[in-house]
């Protein structure tokens, strides 16, 4: 029996949106309780934190940007993680290139730092919210996911109507929160769109772009010794690994989130380090004997009779053994600063180099270099 080829299957958005416009009026216009299942619970509790700021859905808002002194040291701040993200921004602008959805990197504070895709300048929509130095937190423009992903610290996924005031209901986003060596969250990643298709499944593409650049930016960390693990039986070296990194003493100088649920007790933000022995049922010296053979896993005790598999790695043999690019945060981190700024100048002067090379206090012809651009003649 010779099968047809099969269409594209078509989902009827109407009920969805209707479940999201009664909880709106519900919730926000006549104070009553939402049925289960109209939004999910982090949409309704981000309406309920916006309300609680005072804010109300139908005004009608901007979208501010910080200073520009405040501007320079953010981006100063957080030029690691934004040299991190740089490569899966990129990967993701090439996943989301025909769905009209582009990809936005905030700092703790919703601040954007950075932003990749097919960005539409001459629309305002897409304009505002992907200016570098724009205010996208929750206390500013409402419930999105950036602000939302950042008070909830999970992956959230909003859809039109969920989103909080009536101007912002044009947009559909996912975003899942970034966090660093030491456990602090850093960040946001997130892909948005504009009168866009509904697609939950980019929740799960910003998660697995979210963590690698949670690995990349452990791995940037100062390092003798790093430790990629998992659990008996699976398979070693992917994204889906454990990463702790040690100092020549056997301290852990960083973990990724993953290592954080597979081992207790390691140290959180503001905490003082902690031994790698003393979340180890063994001494830290086997470890570095250990690295000697690279690519052969080992098996490490926890202190709670468990046990993990391991690949040791000597930080002079990472270029051999990890994926290629996750050692090469410092070095972009600068560049990417200065990157940064200049979109945001010559986004600022729509285009007009010159007037953006003055902002810049740089010479025009400076500012096309950088730009990788002959002048106009």
């Amino acid at each position: 029996m010779k099968l047809e080829p099969s269409t594209p299957a078509t989902v009827n958005p109407a009920p969805r949106l209707a479940r999201i416009a009664q909880a709106r009026q519900a919730l926000m216009h006549d104070g009553r309780p939402l049925a289960p299942g109209w939004v999910a619970p982090w949409v309704e509790r981000s309406w309920q934190r916006c309300l609680g700021l005072g804010l109300q859905p139908q005004t009608s808002f901007g979208f501010a940007q910080v200073t520009a002194p405040l501007l320079r040291a953010t981006l100063e701040a957080n030029h690691g993680l934004i040299s991190a993200a740089q490569p899966m921004l990129q990967s993701l602008a090439r996943a989301i290139v025909n769905t009209r959805y582009f990809a936005i990197l905030t700092n703790a504070e919703g601040v954007v730092v950075d932003a990749c895709g097919a960005i539409d300048q001459s629309d305002p929509r897409a304009y505002l919210i992907s200016r570098v130095g724009t205010d996208l937190s929750e206390r500013s423009i409402g419930t999105t996911a950036i602000g939302t992903a950042l008070s909830e610290q999970q992956p959230v996924w909003l859809h039109r109507g969920e989103h909080f005031f009536e101007a912002t209901s044009v947009y559909s986003c996912a975003g899942a929160p970034l966090f660093g060596p030491d456990g602090a969250c850093l960040g946001m990643l997130d892909v948005t769109g504009i009168d866009a298709q509904e697609r939950p499944e980019l929740k799960h593409l910003v998660m697995q772009s979210a963590s690698k650049i949670e690995n990349a930016l452990v791995t940037a960390q100062a390092h003798a010794l790093l430790l990629r693990l998992n659990w008996p039986g699976n398979a070693m070296g992917g994204d889906g690994d454990g990463i702790l990194c040690l100092d020549p003493d056997g301290w852990i100088t960083g973990a990724n989130p993953v290592a954080r649920q597979m081992v207790p007790g390691l140290a959180g933000p503001g905490q003082p380090p902690v031994h790698v022995s003393q979340v180890l049922g063994m001494p830290f010296e086997p470890l570095f004997d250990a690295a000697k053979h690279p690519g052969k896993p080992v098996e490490l005790p926890l202190w709670s009779g468990l046990r993990l598999q391991a690949l040791v790695v000597n930080r002079n043999d990472e270029s051999h053994t990890l994926q290629a690019g996750t050692s090469a945060a410092p070095a972009l981190a600068l560049r990417a600063v200065e990157a940064a700024m200049i979109r945001k100048a010559v986004d600022e002067a729509r285009g007009n180099v010159g007037q953006a090379a003055r902002a810049l206090g740089i010479s025009r012809a400076t500012l096309y270099r950088k730009l990788g651009q002959k002048p106009a003649q």
